[in-house]
């Protein structure tokens, strides 16, 4: 089992940018992610998996100011005028690349990219500054859940006491739901899998190989597939399980986020 070094926090991002454009279904989530950089406190830097970016093998941004990429259509123009100027962390990067070469996973460095909403949007409420140099890196296409479990383990491997590893995605991501005529009301799809969920990762009777396990086979789960019709959304969670090597989280929060019940979790050394 990996030793953990750093704090890992995988977060829902909210809908494109709606969180930033004081959209009602979203103000619990703003108060949430705006409180929680406060709590947590400036770290070092932050490596961030979205949701928002696949490859055919791992991709991390190694440019020193990375732009922003408005991955949205359809919203006001002002979603378009967003800025977040946070530096980028060559350094760091080099490392990700050298950790994820020694655990055997293909990777390289894309110089060009700029940031997409699921780093932007949540980090615009954590770290409004925008003075924390962050590094992203992708998703791996075909969104094998074993995969990213190994991929956050090969990330437990870098250096640094103050380094936030953030899983931007979303633990409920159902958008015709989020929409559908009665949203808004109870939903026990919902609430059953986000219970799954919490107990799969925070529970203090489940060990860590089954923790893993519970993940990895995340699909088999009662309304797995009703929350998640494709899990590029729930991977970023994978990634942040596997960097803590099982261990259980030891925060855990519930919010209310477009009518539906979302998830947060923090693993801390």
């Amino acid at each position: 089992m990996s030793t953990l070094r750093a704090r890992a926090l995988y977060i829902p991002h909210g809908g494109g940018p709606l969180p930033l454009l004081g959209d009602p279904g979203h103000a619990e989530l703003v108060e949430a992610l705006s409180g929680l950089g406060q709590e947590l406190g400036r770290p070092d830097a932050i490596l961030v998996v979205s949701a928002h970016w696949e490859e055919p093998e791992v991709r991390v941004i190694a440019g020193a100011s990375p732009g922003l990429l408005y991955d949205y259509y359809g919203f006001p123009e002002e979603a378009y005028r967003i800025r977040y100027p946070a530096p980028g962390a060559p350094d760091l990067a080099d490392q990700i690349l050298a950790a994820l070469g020694r655990a055997g996973i293909p990777a390289r460095l894309d110089g060009e990219r700029g940031f997409d909403h699921g780093v932007f949007v949540p980090l615009a409420l954590m770290y409004p500054e925008a003075d924390v140099p962050c590094v992203q890196i992708s998703l791996i296409r075909g969104l094998d859940p074993r995969a990213h479990l190994e991929l956050g383990r090969a990330l437990s491997a870098l250096e640094g006491e103050d380094l936030l590893i953030l899983g931007s995605g979303f633990s409920f991501h159902n958008v015709r739901e989020f929409f559908a005529g009665g949203a808004g009301g109870p939903d026990s799809r919902n609430e059953a899998f986000q219970a799954w969920l919490a107990e799969s990762c925070a529970s203090p009777a489940i060990e860590p190989p089954e923790r893993l396990g519970r993940l990895e086979g995340w699909e088999r789960v009662p309304h797995a597939r009703y929350c998640h019709p494709r899990e590029e959304h729930l991977l970023p969670l994978h990634v942040c399980a596997g960097f803590a090597g099982g261990r259980r989280a030891s925060r855990v929060w519930s919010w209310s986020v477009l009518g539906k019940r979302a998830s947060a979790f923090l693993w801390e050394p």
